[in-house]
């Protein structure tokens, strides 16, 4: 019991002489003070429990000796039933001990080759598991009772009671997310370092970073899930309802940017400050602390990206295109050492699959167009729902036009001249959508009213073009043209109805003679009445939507119609005998001509929906 008491006494002396001695000269007289107290702490006893004797015997024997003395001590320490590190000199007394077992371990491995030195070598390794796995379970507990140290969510008092800097609560709501959390207390990260610097240098550098690694990602987990984030497969994606997929991008894109620009780099600076000094094992850890959680990320955006190319979608995909794009920055920050670069690039290439996913789905609308039957017409030549449809689908779509215009710059197109890859999508859209109204003005068995309903739908089509970025896309050369296409419409449309009608109110004096003007008259007067009998009762069904079109369109026939009917009734009511008794023969005034002009296009509130 004495000889043990001896030894540890001596290996006390030989420990602090080492620490303190910076080099063999301070040692010595380190040594020598040592002597002066003490007989046992002379020079020569202390050196030759060091130095191996000549014959090598002496050596072996200080070898156990020593490992005697660091058995007991780190044997007192893996047994113990308390945590090591609730007790500071307890702390400071094993990673002693583990440094001076690591120490010789170096100092005999040279001799690793004699026998009796690789028995004591194959203890000493023994030793250091032993002492590995209890500081194994110190460092687990010390990650996890740091992370439980701090208020849970539900414990905070709206914002009234105050918190250092290392008790900043996961995921409250945020307004900003220029912050790092710190989710251990310094105390706590100074602590895991000094045990992370002695597992590394004991060779358990794996061993370090998978516990590590396991308590953050679990708490890493666990504050995405209290962001509303769930573990979907690409599949539970795509057999969501629409409405609740919507729900998700909406909790998916609050969660990735609180992951990438909070969470993941507070991991970020956890990690560096754990394994300080040793960047390749702080870069691993990282990795596999935020692997888990960036996949369940960028799964779900690539589920969106590969899912249903209906064209409602666009706009939700829209968004998780424009979240991933703003998020490039951080995942090249954070993911930016040699194991995190397969996440990184899978974070680029799901981004240009979703701007894939944008195109096709433009291409889906393409498709839509076409598909749209020609079978029933819309009553009284009014708005097709394709029209307001495709319109309000681009107008809405156009809020986001520098989204898009990036979105088909990266489709390696070849843009005109004087058009981008976007302006050339749009006009091949709208060309579509007016080739396809084109084919359902044909259904209308009344030319008049297929040029009533393409009046209508072409008016539409530029209003909303005019009215928004679509416009600034498209032009202003673009709208001038389809105005005068619309007022070319107008004009159809009145050569069709009316011109046949002023027609009747023309004579031709020598193609009938006197004799038989008045007869002729009274004749085109009669068809006169009749025709436009059928066309206002016709015509007054049909809608003009837009009042200034309508307007514009009623005034156009009184200018036409009105001059030419006075005339006529005039010169008619001035000849001879039949003028006498024109009353019999004129139905209509001036002024009730007009009154029928004036209510035209109505329609029906069918037409006019």
């Amino acid at each position: 019991m004495a000889e043990n008491g001896e030894e540890k006494l001596l290996a006390v002396a030989r420990h602090i002489a080492k620490t303190l001695g910076h080099n063999e000269s301070m040692a010595d007289d380190i040594l020598q003070i040592f002597s002066t107290f003490d007989g046992r702490f002379s020079r020569e006893k202390l050196s030759e429990d060091q130095q191996p004797s000549d014959d090598g015997s002496g050596g072996v024997a200080a070898l156990e000796r020593a490992l005697n003395s660091l058995d007991s001590q780190i044997s007192r320490f893996v047994a113990s039933d308390q945590p090591i590190w609730s007790d500071p000199a307890d702390s400071a007394a094993f990673l002693d001990a583990i440094d001076e077992l690591v120490n010789l371990t170096r100092e005999w491995s040279h001799a690793s080759s004699e026998k009796p030195i690789s028995a004591c070598l194959s203890r000493a390794d023994d030793m250091m598991q032993q002492a590995m796995f209890r500081i194994e379970e110190e460092f687990r507990s010390l990650m996890d009772h740091g992370a439980e140290s701090f208020p849970e969510e539900d414990d905070v008092d709206d914002g009234e009671e105050d918190y250092d800097d290392s008790q900043i609560p996961v995921a409250q709501p945020l307004t900003d997310y220029d912050l790092i959390i710190d989710a251990l207390s310094s105390a706590t990260i100074n602590d895991l370092h000094e045990i992370t610097k002695r597992m590394l240098a004991a060779g358990f550098d794996k061993s370090c970073s998978h516990v590590y690694s396991g308590s953050r990602r679990e708490f890493l987990e666990e504050s995405m899930s209290r962001l509303g984030l769930q573990k979907l497969s690409i599949e539970d994606v795509h057999k969501m309802q629409w409405q609740e997929l919507e729900d998700e991008i909406d909790r998916w894109i609050k969660a990735a940017n609180v992951a990438l620009r909070i969470l993941f780099p507070s991991e970020r600076r956890l990690c560096d400050r754990v394994f300080f000094g040793f960047s390749s094992a702080a870069d691993l850890s990282f990795m596999e602390v935020c692997r888990g959680s960036t996949i369940q990320l960028l799964n779900f955006a690539d589920a969106v990206a590969i899912g249903s190319r209906s064209p409602e979608r666009l706009f939700k995909v829209l968004d998780v295109f424009e979240t991933m794009r703003d998020l490039m920055v951080e995942f090249e920050s954070v993911f930016s050492d040699q194991f995190c670069v397969v996440l990184r690039n899978e974070a680029v290439t799901i981004w240009k699959r979703l701007g894939e996913a944008v195109r096709g789905i433009f291409m889906e609308l393409e498709n839509l167009i076409r598909r749209d039957p020609a079978k029933a017409a819309v009553p009284g030549g009014g708005l097709h729902p394709i029209t307001r449809y495709v319109m309000n689908y681009l107008r809405a779509a156009c809020r986001s036009r520098q989204t898009l215009e990036q979105v088909f710059e990266e489709s390696n197109g070849v843009p005109s001249k004087d058009s981008t890859l976007l302006t050339v999508q749009m006009s091949w859209i709208m060309e579509l959508l007016e080739s396809n109204l084109e084919v359902k003005s044909k259904v209308y068995k009344d030319p008049a009213l297929s040029y009533v309903f393409l009046m209508n739908n072409g008016r539409y089509i530029v209003q909303k073009v005019r009215d928004g970025e679509l416009g600034v896309l498209l032009g202003e050369d673009w709208i001038r043209k389809h105005n005068a296409k619309v007022k070319q419409y107008q004009m159809s449309y009145q050569r069709s109805s009316w011109n046949k009608m002023i027609g009747l109110l023309k004579v031709d004096n020598a193609a009938v003679g006197m004799n038989g003007l008045g007869k002729a008259m009274k004749e085109k007067l009669k068809e006169f009445n009749m025709q436009f009998d059928e066309v206002c009762k016709a015509h007054s069904t049909w809608v003009v939507f837009d009042e200034q079109m309508r307007e514009e369109l009623r005034t156009s026939l009184a200018r036409l119609l009105l001059p030419a009917y006075g005339n006529f009734i005039a010169r008619f009511q001035n000849l001879g005998d039949i003028g006498k008794n024109a009353d019999r023969y004129i139905k209509y005034g001036v002024e009730d001509i007009e009154a029928r002009v004036n209510d035209l296009f109505k329609g029906t509130s069918t037409a006019r929906k």
